[in-house]
């Protein structure tokens, strides 16, 4: 769902990078105020943005020759908050579209608000509403988050169509069922993939899930910084040893439209690829190393400056 360049029209952008970077100073003065939480004290946003980029590189075939990848906005609220959350998610955003050309420069609003403002914060208070309707435990949060992760593909893809009208790109009576009805499939594997992340987390760590999960534990500080370091490695073996498999097939998105040549020309790793490495499943999978380290470094910096603005 990632938009390219002289896909949305610039005043359709215009509108929203104001309103993405609203969000983004909005996010970051509530990342800051809850700085001395498990959440916030411990690099868990690093590793969480970290983990979202390595899975995000991973398409999988849905059926008709289109693909989809996972969003991960819902698993990073159900963890973060929706704050957290859009940070993650917008953090991802900007790495792929400057250093892999994936995703315009030039509509890094359009994406931060489809993907980071849609599918973060305004699925949040859609999970916690079906979480307060279903019983205490394990299931009940677990139906929530899927229910959650699968409502925020069908708002973000249903934003991009609306986008892609304004834009006089494509008829809102063509782009809008288009979109809807292949991220419907899509977010059928969503709500798998944020089903299985997060049941991972209810077994190993379910100190680190907030109270309104009703699992009956409190977060642990303590807790949140010993997931890091294994939260990490399985990023890095997501994007390393996975990304080579990925699906080919063109996602929802390039189904409707034909992408065009990228406003920003500079990125280091176009394509998820090294250009120097002739084998591609070689280039892909290194590419995806280093690009989960700039994610968890540049996370690991953002969250280190939010601590110590916090604490003057």
């Amino acid at each position: 769902m990632h938009i390219p360049d002289h896909i949305v029209s610039m005043p359709v952008n215009a509108v929203t990078m104001v309103a993405a970077t609203a969000a983004l100073a909005v996010s970051l003065w509530h990342v800051k105020r809850a700085t001395k939480t498990a959440m916030t004290s411990t690099p868990v946003l690093a590793m969480v943005a970290a983990f979202i980029f390595a899975i995000q590189m991973i398409n999988f075939p849905i059926g008709g020759g289109t693909s989809g990848h996972f969003l991960g906005a819902v698993a990073a609220a159900a963890v973060l908050g929706p704050w957290g959350a859009c940070l993650a998610l917008s953090l991802v955003l900007m790495v792929q579209g400057i250093f892999f050309a994936d995703g315009g420069m030039t509509a890094i609003g359009s994406n931060i608000v489809n993907m980071g403002v849609i599918g973060g914060l305004l699925a949040y208070p859609l999970m916690r509403r079906l979480r307060a309707l279903l019983p205490a435990g394990k299931a009940g949060f677990l139906a929530a988050a899927a229910g959650a992760s699968w409502l925020s593909l069908m708002m973000a893809s249903a934003a991009c169509a609306v986008e892609l009208a304004l834009s006089g790109t494509s008829p809102l009576a063509t782009a809008l069922p288009a979109m809807v009805s292949t991220h419907a499939l899509i977010g059928l594997g969503e709500a798998t993939l944020t089903v299985a992340a997060l049941a991972a987390l209810v077994h190993f760590k379910p100190t680190l899930l907030p109270s309104w999960a009703l699992m009956g534990h409190t977060t642990s500080q303590t807790d949140a910084k010993n997931v890091v370091a294994g939260g990490l490695v399985v990023a890095l073996l997501l994007a390393t040893i996975g990304s080579p498999f990925a699906s080919t097939a063109p996602d929802g998105l390039e189904k409707i439209v034909t992408a065009s040549h990228a406003v920003w020309s500079y990125s280091a790793f176009a394509d998820y690829q090294i250009a120097a490495i002739a084998s591609e499943g070689l280039s892909t999978g290194l590419a995806g190393f280093i690009g989960t380290m700039i994610v968890f470094a540049v996370g690991f910096a953002l969250t280190r400056f939010t601590s110590r603005a916090s604490a003057t």
